[in-house]
């Protein structure tokens, strides 16, 4: 049965519980960016990152609203997501000559008093290209050759990266390369040998890439307490702040290890743990229930989608979300290095809130012409001729 499309645009085309959640974890990082801002404090305006992170928000909402009205079956031509994949590669290139460098990665565009960093579109554009890609293999992908060609295309973007360094993105680039494959249904023997091969590059990139910093922060990651104020300096006032929160935090704006600057980058990559100073343990289970209430929606989204097109990139953007909360929260914990990756949704910054919402107002174009979920109907989908 097949569902057509969603020309009622309040109970068609959006999913408004998908909205509402994603809102509600911006508003938690925006009050917990203007909880620190005090000017007294940050030596900036009182609510400089709350200020700058509301246009975005606007801009990013813009986006994502204009995006769910287009018909998105234009991708399913390999034309136009090939030629977007060279132009991705194309702005990467240019990352080297022109770009932009911050907290010693090259890896931004600044014009003016905007800067954007290209990596956190070009992972929604391998997304498109890896689920055109398998779309169209599915049944084949039993073929050695399938995960090489689809290995290749990940591999560019990721040494163009790596080498800016950007390590946090290139992992998300390989995570998102795995989980399609995976779901694509890679045999245990091939995946073996994928594993074999990432054994492999590691030691590679531990004695021929990472810089001597990269080497420690792994390091201090085996050995968090070693270098508590050097390396580890930023892991252990996460934990710290983590802790304090307690069961029921702090308290909005009491936030200590961020307010007194203890906690470094309290706004982008260690705003989680600002978060939980000051929101405590249950503000950190709500925290959770709407990112899986997120990750739950877009699932089911992708499982009505018309072809396998439509379900593999939508797996492909919760593999994509997935991938920068887990490491994110998980840096926060001190469980994981620290990769410089931002929280989806929750992180100052422009450049990762405008990818993430054209991202889902993707999903919500492709969402209008879904189907009536069917079970059956989905297993012939696999299983029947492409």
């Amino acid at each position: 049965m097949v569902k057509r499309p969603g020309r009622n645009f309040l109970k068609g085309r959006i999913d408004w519980l998908l909205l509402v959640a994603t809102v509600l974890l911006l508003g938690a990082g925006m009050v917990t960016m203007i909880s620190f801002s005090d000017s007294t404090v940050t030596g900036s305006s009182g609510s400089y990152f709350f200020e700058r992170q509301l246009l975005w928000f606007i801009v990013s909402l813009a986006v994502f609203f204009a995006f769910s009205f287009v018909d998105w079956r234009f991708l399913r031509r390999s034309g136009v997501l090939v030629t977007l994949f060279f132009l991705s590669c194309f702005s990467l290139l240019l990352l080297i000559v022109i770009g932009s460098t911050f907290r010693g990665a090259q890896s931004w565009f600044s014009l003016g008093g905007v800067s954007l960093q290209p990596a956190d579109f070009i992972k929604l554009v391998l997304i498109l290209l890896l689920a055109k890609y398998f779309s169209r293999r599915h049944i084949e992908i039993a073929h050695l050759r399938h995960i090489i060609v689809s290995g290749i295309y990940t591999l560019i973007p990721f040494l163009l990266v790596l080498i800016q360094p950007d390590f946090g993105s290139a992992i998300v680039f390989f995570l998102i390369w795995l989980g399609l494959v995976i779901f694509a249904g890679i045999s245990k023997k091939h995946l073996f040998a994928v594993f074999a091969a990432g054994v492999i590059a590691s030691i590679f990139l531990w004695t021929s890439v990472f810089a001597p910093y990269q080497k420690q922060r792994i390091l201090t990651f085996i050995h968090p307490l070693s270098d508590i104020r050097g390396t580890g300096y930023s892991s252990f006032q996460s934990t710290i702040a983590v802790g304090s929160g307690q069961i029921f935090g702090k308290g909005v704006g009491y936030g200590t290890q961020s307010r007194l600057k203890f906690l470094p980058e309290y706004e982008t990559d260690f705003i989680f743990a600002a978060f939980a100073e000051e929101w405590g343990f249950i503000g950190v289970l709500l925290f959770f229930s709407l990112f899986g209430i997120v990750i739950w929606r877009i699932l089911k989204i992708a499982m009505l989608g018309e072809t396998n097109f439509e379900t593999l990139f939508g797996i492909g953007l919760s593999i994509f979300f997935m991938s920068h909360f887990v490491i994110n929260v998980g840096m926060n914990l001190g469980l994981l290095p620290v990769t410089g990756l931002t929280l989806p949704f929750v992180s100052y910054g422009g450049s990762h809130l405008l990818a993430e919402f054209a991202g889902l107002g993707i999903l919500m174009g492709m969402r209008a012409y879904s189907r009536s979920y069917h079970r059956d109907d989905m297993r012939n989908e696999f299983l029947g001729p492409v």
